[in-house]
């Protein structure tokens, strides 16, 4: 059975690349360059993500639902250009639950998470410590690898507080072991 591939491979119009990583629009209020999405129902609890056929749906929802089950793939064909943001999202939430740990408060397990989603030395396509370069192309100028910068800082801040919503949904008290089950493994192989 393959991996779960992306939705977003084939929206129309295509997104704007910097190399070949696309630059999605996002449901977010964290400033950054992505396009904003309209928000989601009000009535909707923060850790459930709307429908797929709904307009706030957005490829990070994507990847949180699709994370437990990809991470047990250590081969992923990319099919198009939102496959190398859902694999870097799956890579980026591995690394956010490393950080949990199974006795955190919200509180604690917040500033963890936070401070490695606002942390701004990571790696893009083309760096040396990138994982797998083989697969991205580098960005053509320092312009656009600025820009890639800062949208996958957005991407991770936003992606940090929807899985914190996630992982905490059943209080503050306590991490969900459902969740945290899934520190250890390696999408691919690999990590950030």
């Amino acid at each position: 059975m393959p991996a779960y591939n992306s939705v977003f491979n084939t929206t129309d119009p295509p997104p704007r690349l910097v190399g070949n990583f696309p630059l999605l629009p996002l449901r977010t209020k964290t400033r950054g360059p992505a396009y904003t999405l309209p928000p989601a129902d009000a009535s909707l609890p923060p850790n459930e993500s709307p429908d797929p056929d709904s307009d706030s749906y957005d490829i990070l929802d994507e990847v949180l639902s699709l994370f437990r089950a990809n991470t047990f793939f250590r081969n992923f064909e990319i099919q198009g250009p939102a496959d190398r943001l859902l694999v870097y999202g799956i890579w980026f939430v591995s690394d956010c639950l490393s950080k949990i740990k199974p006795n955190a408060s919200l509180r604690e397990a917040t500033r963890d998470v936070n401070n490695l989603a606002l942390d701004l030395n990571f790696a893009i396509p083309g760096d040396p410590a990138w994982p797998l370069n083989q697969m991205y192309e580098p960005p053509r100028d320092r312009q656009d690898a600025e820009l890639l910068k800062q949208y996958m800082s957005q991407v991770r801040q936003e992606l940090a507080a929807r899985l914190l919503a996630r992982v905490y949904d059943e209080g503050d008290a306590k991490p969900s072991k459902w969740w945290l089950s899934f520190t250890k493994r390696k999408f691919m192989g690999k990590g950030l």
